[in-house]
């Protein structure tokens, strides 16, 4: 079968499409055809060798994934083959069929179609987890978004308009802005153009702004912090700007302000029914088309490494899939 494979760690162009054995279902395991697999920022470190986790050689990019059961191993009551399913690996998922724990993978509902599911796992999890078990975010709170138009910072602005915030929406472009007020931002700061600090200091008044959720870091982080409100919140979701920056610790003290960090890749390795909970709570909201999955592009497997420099390049607004 056909797969995407990463011999060594290097860039997008380097990776390979291959011909390898079909998957065989494991005890508790099962047998996916996939019919789309999404990518996300994450995948353009892994390849490159600079992420936390480093797969043995060789492996496929892309962390999950929707499809049809194929096959199912011994011990396996909860799944049949014909179910529509969606899924969640590290990394392995741009090939024509994986097989997977089936702890792993949560059935779709028939309103929901493949290619918004496939997008699902990661960015809206990561991002319910984030507000709702890691911010507490409540009604009435003002919620800022850094890199507002990319996949989890649309999951951000969505569920925190859900969750009953006023969200602030902050993007390095009128295009991408224009993007998240069409998907619910209250207010926009194009930060290419306008100082953050400035900005958030105006929108969030004399209160202060109650949470940040920055998937960026970089340059962006501390003047986001010094935004904060008393007893404001700070999420540490990712560095897509590239830069880990370094906090003045001083500024946590003036505000009462918490650091709190969002790794839900150990997270759910953790507390596996805590996820379910979370993935039952977004299946149901996108098949009820609460939550938008937007699908920025599709592309073949062949043509991996445009859409992986798609998204080093920011250019995507939402999610870009690959459909084998």
């Amino acid at each position: 079968m056909e797969a995407v494979l990463c011999t060594h760690f290097g860039t997008a162009d380097e990776l390979e499409l291959g011909d390898i054995a079909e998957p065989q279902a494991g005890p508790g395991e099962a047998v996916v055809r996939v019919k789309a697999a999404a990518l996300n920022f994450f995948d353009t470190l892994i390849i490159a060798g600079k992420y936390q986790y480093k797969p043995p050689f060789p492996f496929s990019p892309a962390a999950e994934f929707s499809g049809v059961v194929e096959s199912i191993g011994s011990g396996v009551t909860e799944f049949a083959p014909g179910d529509r399913v969606m899924g969640h690996m590290g990394w392995g998922a741009a090939r024509e069929a994986v097989a997977i724990p089936v702890r792993q993978l949560a059935k779709l509902p028939d309103a929901l179609d493949f290619e918004r599911a496939a997008g699902l796992n990661v960015i809206y999890a990561t991002t319910l987890y984030a507000l709702r078990d890691r911010a507490r975010l409540k009604p009435g709170e003002t919620l800022a978004v850094l890199g507002a138009s990319g996949g989890t910072g649309l999951a951000a602005i969505e569920l925190g308009k859900m969750m009953g915030a006023r969200v602030i929406a902050c993007a390095s472009s009128d295009e991408k802005l224009a993007f998240a007020r069409a998907h619910g931002a209250d207010e926009t700061v194009n930060y290419a153009s306008e100082d953050l600090r400035d900005a958030l200091r105006r929108l969030g008044g004399e209160h202060g702004i109650d949470v940040v959720y920055d998937p960026v870091g970089g340059p962006y982080a501390e003047p986001a912090v010094r935004s904060l409100a008393w007893l404001g919140r700070y999420l540490v979701v990712g560095f897509a700007a590239g830069e880990i920056p370094k906090l003045p610790l001083n500024l946590v003290l003036l505000r009462g302000c918490d650091i709190r960090g969002v790794f839900w890749g150990a997270w759910l390795k953790r507390e596996p029914q805590a996820q379910r909970a979370i993935m039952t709570d977004i299946v149901k909201w996108c098949a009820e088309g609460k939550l938008s999955a937007h699908v920025h592009a599709v592309y073949p497997l062949a043509e991996t490494a445009t859409a992986l420099k798609a998204i080093s390049d920011r250019k995507v607004m939402g999610k870009i899939l690959l459909r084998p």
